[in-house]
């Protein structure tokens, strides 16, 4: 796949299946539209292109309601949206003027003029121009204007639900784990950097690896207790992370992202550790003793284990 940050590094084709959107996720709903557009392409025996945006428009648009937690970085999104086998994809920047862009500017400059184009496949939602001023009918209406048809996707469903990043979002804030899978297609991650902590979890017989997360932007699920999967580089481990304020060992209040990895002693300070979320064991909750807190923590990492072993399966 080519990646272009600038419309100078694309070649224009006209024959072209174009798609356009922040995809946030890269979720089955976006999968499916991201198929599409393969697909066709391949049938003309075209190019397959796909527009998006960086920072997320709502980061700009939106700005000040605070920042936008966000379920894939740039860098995740470009590797999940490769491994579809798009052939090109232009990540264009995201600015106060360029969303003052008119719908039909956008579309002559960066994809009648720019891609190029022979079709149009977009969602069944899809909004775009200066303050999501259109919709479909005004695409199909700049599509006959410029000669290229528009295909729109059904919505995808699950159990009668939209697949969207606002559920996928909310799943996570409430920390149901599974259901945020179901949606995404595949288990959530978040990668991190290991720094030192206060080594409180070694004193009780749990050390943990300490994780800064290396996007401030993504979405950290609920507080509480997790069975994970984790990655080192190449390598693969299991175990349980703790995701709050530690109510009954720290008292300043700071939220942390804690991981006890099995059967590990390395020291893996400074590197990047990424963490799979299988399932959410239960909510954080402070414990009227040390000895109390590691006895929950025993059984925390038997439940962890037997969630780890099931999804080996």
């Amino acid at each position: 796949m080519i990646v272009a940050r600038s419309l100078k590094d694309v070649t224009r084709d006209a024959n072209s299946v174009v798609t356009v959107g922040t995809f946030d996720g890269v979720h089955l709903a976006h999968r499916e539209i991201i198929r599409e557009v393969v697909n066709r392409a391949k049938t003309r025996e075209g190019r397959s292109a796909l527009i998006t945006f960086e920072p997320h428009p709502k980061e700009v648009v939106l700005s000040k309601r605070g920042p936008v937690k966000l379920l894939s970085t740039i860098d995740e999104r470009i590797e999940l949206i490769g491994a579809m086998n798009v052939d090109l994809l232009l990540v264009v920047e995201f600015t106060k003027a360029f969303s003052r862009i008119g719908a039909r500017e956008f579309y002559e400059k960066y994809i009648v003029n720019g891609t190029g184009v022979d079709e149009v496949v977009v969602g069944y939602d899809h909004m775009f121009g200066r303050d999501r001023e259109a919709g479909i009918d005004e695409l199909v209406h700049i599509g006959k204007e410029f000669g290229f048809s528009v295909f729109a996707v059904h919505p995808f469903t699950i159990e009668g639900e939209a697949v969207s990043s606002t559920r996928i979002r909310s799943a996570l804030g409430s920390g149901d784990i599974q259901r945020a899978r179901q949606l995404l297609g595949r288990p959530y991650e978040i990668s991190g950097r290991v720094v030192r902590g206060d080594g409180r979890g070694a004193q009780i017989g749990f050390p943990t690896a300490n994780l800064e997360p290396l996007s401030s932007s993504k979405v950290v699920p609920a507080r509480g207790v997790y069975a994970v999967g984790a990655r080192v580089g190449a390598e693969v481990f299991s175990g349980m992370m703790n995701i709050g304020v530690r109510p009954t060992i720290a008292k300043d209040g700071a939220e942390s992202l804690e991981v006890h990895l099995f059967d590990f002693e390395r020291d893996i300070y400074g590197q990047v550790l990424t963490v799979t979320f299988l399932r959410r064991l239960r909510p954080e909750r402070a414990f009227a003793s040390v000895p109390e807190l590691v006895a929950q923590l025993e059984r925390d990492r038997a439940e962890a284990l037997q969630t780890v072993r099931e999804h080996s399966r």
